[in-house]
């Protein structure tokens, strides 16, 4: 049998791994997330969108997707993958550190915002079946969507990461209980403790078994020095896991985060990481673009106020009893109101549950298509919620404990402006502790302002992407102005527009390479010290000391060369090789802006 162009299945997975390949790129350019590039394809070559055209305009069959079913299982596949991702980056040791969060705080927000949001609907002439079991769906949150926004290192990714692997551990329970409540369902409870006995005894055998086979498994593979045949482990390892979880009744995606944490046990956790990222990657954009093929932008205009107010009620609940839940918990009010923020919009689990709901006959198919809307537009809204949660934060952390995070900067002026209070910026702040110089110290993670503060550091909490918190630094009547950001673009722009305004003020930058020292230099830095060009001189440093060469003429030729360097680099940038900013004497110096 022969497969033409004109094959459906060729031109959908044409038209998706295009749209991979150009929103990702495109999107990140922009600094805008490739989620919602992903979400807006969707729209633009679903069936609503272009494809509704094909009928008329036969070409746009290639480049539209005509079957949004077919993907589906890439899809669900894309979310087992990112699961198993995030099994990697835990271990059993930290799951356990989390348990009061995942089965405590996780539960709680579940069955709360379920609760509240069924009961809404009954006072809406819901029947209470069919309340609770869209109350308990739309309380779920997005796993695909929240992580990889929120990431597993921060504040509010950790709190999240607890909600929302309850939810995914509670699943298969829920739809169990759906068939339960059914007008036609079994009545018989010992189906679920059947189940859940079972898996439990299944996860107990995985948990046995990868521990014996896993570092036997990849010590083969690595042995043969083929990456093709580890990519090709790693996946088998992750579609066992799942067959293993579906065969007893429970979801994939557990058996996938079961897979996950398994291989983070063993020592080539790092080379699957690397193996299996660029296949999250495409995966997730394809689930995404399934969640914009199901919006149809006719729909949402014929009824836009049902659908605001939906979204708006639902993402306000659940935003303020998580937000609630984690204070109650201990979790600070800004990472808190973020994460209850990012966790408002529905899952694309919501859309599992509704669809077993409506199969259960608990809600009716014009109903269930309603709320998949809103889940649709909600998934959407996700990276908006995110954006304002950050921004809500900063608001709600810009005191601790009632006492301002800002200081007083001195009469004389603050000394020196460090901007940047990372491992970098805390190095130059420990050695101007040494030799006594003054200093402040600016940063927008509430949680270093706060930890820095405790030690004695001056610190004040602000972005100075914000024009305002620049103007109050004091720069005018500063000694000097480090600027140790992990951001080579604000880095450059808050260069030049100090510049313009102190002309004479010392900046030192820290520039990522020597491409970039050389656009500091040409944006006005006094100094500019690529990272690459440092470790380079300082491992040279010790390799010549440690081989014998005495201290001494070792330190002379790594000024030298470094001098070299610096010149090489200014030359590149356009500068004369003498400095181009001379410093004043302290009397010469503005005393304000």
């Amino acid at each position: 049998m022969s497969i033409g162009l004109d094959n459906h299945g060729f031109s959908d997975a044409l038209v998706i791994l295009g749209a991979a390949g150009l929103v990702i790129p495109a999107f990140a350019r922009a600094k805008v997330s490739p989620v919602i590039g992903f979400i807006l394809v969707g729209v633009l070559v679903g069936p609503f969108g272009l494809g509704s055209l094909v009928g008329h305009v036969p070409w746009l069959s290639h480049i539209t997707i005509s079957n949004s079913g077919a993907i589906k299982p890439f899809a669900e596949f894309g979310i087992t993958l990112l699961l198993f991702s995030i099994g990697l980056e835990l271990s059993l040791k930290r799951l356990w550190m989390m348990r009061q969060l995942v089965f405590g705080t996780g539960a709680a927000e579940l069955l709360g915002s379920g609760v509240i949001i069924g009961v809404g609907a009954h006072l809406f002439g819901v029947p209470w079946a069919s309340a609770l079991a869209l109350g308990i769906a739309l309380s779920l949150s997005s796993t695909a969507l929240v992580l990889p926004i929120a990431g597993m290192t921060s504040g509010v990714g950790r709190a999240a990461f607890s909600m929302l692997l309850f939810e995914d551990l509670a699943l298969v329970p829920i739809i169990f209980a759906l068939s339960a409540l059914a007008p036609n369902g079994s009545d018989d409870p010992w189906a679920i403790v059947w189940v859940l006995g079972l898996g439990l005894a299944t996860i107990g055998i995985m948990f046995v078994g990868g521990r014996i086979v896993l570092p036997r498994l990849f010590a083969q593979a690595a042995r043969t020095k083929s990456p093709e045949l580890f990519l090709a482990a790693s996946l088998l390892v992750v579609i066992i896991a799942s067959l293993a979880t579906t065969a007893v009744g429970l979801s994939p995606i557990v058996g996938a985060l079961l897979a996950g944490l398994l291989i983070a046990e063993t020592d080539y956790r790092s080379e699957v990481e690397v193996m299996t990222a660029p296949f999250n990657g495409l995966a997730l954009g394809v689930f995404l673009i399934t969640v914009g093929m199901s919006i149809d932008l006719r729909t949402i205009l014929a009824g836009w106020p049902a659908l605001l107010s939906a979204i708006v009620a639902v993402v306000s609940i659940k935003a303020v009893v998580t937000f609630g839940l984690l204070r109650w918990a201990g979790i600070r009010g800004g990472i808190a109101a973020e994460t209850g923020l990012l966790m408002g919009s529905p899952s694309e689990t919501t859309l599992i549950v509704l669809g077993a709901a409506s199969q259960a006959q608990l809600i009716l198919p014009e109903t269930a298509n309603f709320w998949q809307t809103v889940t649709a537009i909600g998934l959407t809204l996700t990276p908006l919620l995110a954006w304002t949660g950050r921004l809500v934060a900063r608001r709600i952390e810009r005191r601790i404990d009632g006492a301002p995070l800002g200081i007083a900067i001195p009469p004389e002026g603050p000394g020196t402006v460090i901007i940047g209070f990372g491992r970098v910026g805390r190095m130059v702040a420990d050695m101007l502790r040494v030799h006594d110089q003054p200093f402040v110290a600016v940063d927008a993670d509430i949680d270093t302002v706060i930890a820095a503060r405790a030690e004695g550091y001056p610190m004040i909490f602000g972005d100075v992407a914000r024009s305002e918190l620049v103007d109050r630094l004091s720069l005018g009547s500063a000694r000097a102005l480090i600027l140790t950001m992990d951001d080579p673009v604000l880095t450059v722009r808050l260069t030049k527009r100090v510049r313009n305004w102190v002309p004479n003020l010392t900046i030192v930058a820290r520039a990522r390479d020597v491409d970039h020292a050389a656009e500091l230099y040409s944006a006005g830095v006094t100094d500019a010290v690529p990272e690459t060009l440092e470790s380079s001189l300082q491992l040279s440093e010790a390799v010549l000391t440690d081989l014998g060469v005495a201290v001494g003429p070792v330190i002379a030729s790594i000024h030298e060369k470094r001098d070299a360097l610096r010149k090489e680099i200014k030359g590149a940038a356009g500068l004369s090789r003498e400095p181009r900013f001379r410093r004043l004497r302290d009397s010469d110096r503005p005393t304000s802006r």
